[in-house]
């Protein structure tokens, strides 16, 4: 039987915590699991987006625990219309309409604030004696036997695995030379929340726009989160406006169809971007979530694609560790590189091709796109086959995706 030493994990958002309640629950307290982070001394978090968590990574949340503490602000999406239209259009007609519970009872995926998400991760990880450090993992020296961890105030810990879950801009991705593929587009994402007089009844829109998707997510109460992508330039003057010319534009592609809207916070454009990790591992490290991968937001997948991530390391590191394996040896990290590195390919091919199809003014593009969104919306088992692939149901699935515990 190998000695195990601690596991550090540099980044304290979602993937952090919950990969480190994921093994907490499947090592007990003898391994030592450590986060750092500097916004963990930001309490409570001020994340203003939300998240559509899909229906495996609710099962993973409701495994490790903190569900319960969000189950009752959490939005089931009960149904979803995709359109396809120009700005100018006075109708924009439903060429696709997903609805339906991948099992009964069970939506294909809730809304959720990040902030309160990440609070009840926080609150979680506290109770099951997880040592969360508000400092940064600032250097580390790996070797055959172990890794050495230091952090920013200061104190070394003798690891057996660094995990980096510090975004997209990952100083422990840089650290260990490993490089990415990919590419900026030439587009922002704009996030805001609004209230509206009428009720979503759960409902999310997809309004596919010559510049990019317009989505209308649904939150508690009367409100919903917008993910609203133009092109940088335009990005950047729509946001700049004043709030009445701000809500203007903002009303031209929403519509009145849920009455009156109302601009709830300050909205952001974020820069878009697809990338991937050349290695998902190195000596004693491995990488997940955004350290790994930045996906087009188009199909909703970025956060749940780091959260299988999660779900895939926790359970190799946990299968090694009753099996006696050095659980930051390159047999186990080798193994969730394998598991991760074709689905994170297939999603990147999926989200660009996506994207060059709708983000676009080609008339023939369009009557391609619209014929095939047709086709779909009459097939009912290729429907159900789409929205079990986007509630992350299909493939080799962890276990804590099936809800089972570690």
């Amino acid at each position: 039987m190998s000695v195990q030493g601690s596991i550090v994990i540099g980044g304290g958002a979602f993937a952090g915590l919950a990969l480190a309640l994921a093994l907490r629950q499947g090592l007990g307290p003898e391994i030592p699991v450590i986060v750092a982070d500097p916004a963990l001394s930001t309490r409570p978090s001020r994340d203003p987006r939300a998240t559509a968590i899909v229906a495996a990574c609710r099962r993973l949340f409701e495994a490790i625990g903190g569900w319960d503490d969000v189950r009752g602000e959490a939005q089931p999406i009960l149904d979803m219309i995709v359109t396809d239209s120009k700005l100018e259009d006075a109708t924009r007609p439903a060429f696709l309409n997903f609805a339906g519970d991948v099992a009964p009872g069970e939506p294909f995926a809730h809304m959720v604030e990040n902030r309160r998400l990440i609070d009840a991760l926080v609150v979680r990880a506290e109770a099951e004696g997880i040592d969360l450090r508000a400092t940064t993992v600032s250097s580390y020296d790996a070797r055959a036997e172990g890794i050495d961890v230091t952090l920013g105030d200061g104190s070394v810990i003798a690891a057996s695995l660094l995990v980096a879950a510090d975004g997209a801009k990952s100083k422990l991705r840089e650290r260990a030379g490993i490089a990415t593929h990919g590419w900026e587009y030439d587009q922002s994402g704009i996030v805001v929340t609004v209230g509206h007089e009428r009720d979503h009844e759960g409902r999310a829109e997809e309004h596919f726009l010559p510049a990019g998707p317009f989505a209308i997510l649904p939150l508690s109460g009367k409100r919903s989160s917008l993910v609203w992508t133009e092109r940088r330039s335009e990005a950047a003057r729509i946001i700049a406006l004043r709030d009445e010319e701000f809500h203007g534009e903002l009303e031209q592609r929403f519509g009145l169809h849920l009455g009156e809207v109302k601009v709830l916070d300050k909205p952001r454009a974020f820069p878009l971007s697809y990338f991937v990790a050349r290695s998902f591992i190195a000596q004693r490290l491995a990488l997940v979530g955004d350290s790994a991968h930045v996906i087009h937001p188009i199909a909703g997948q970025g956060l749940n694609m780091g959260l299988k991530d999660v779900a895939a390391l926790a359970e190799v590191v946990v299968d090694a560790a009753r099996l006696g394996m050095d659980i930051g040896g390159v047999d186990v990290l080798e193994r969730y590189q394998r598991w991760r590195r074709f689905d994170t390919m297939a999603m990147g091919v999926a989200t660009n091709s996506l994207n060059f199809l709708f983000s676009n003014q080609s008339t023939l593009l369009r009557t391609v796109r619209d014929i095939g969104l047709g086709l779909v919306d009459r097939a009912p088992p290729l429907k159900n086959l789409f929205i079990r692939q986007a509630a992350g149901l299909t493939g080799e699935i962890p276990r804590l995706l099936k809800g089972e515990a570690l």
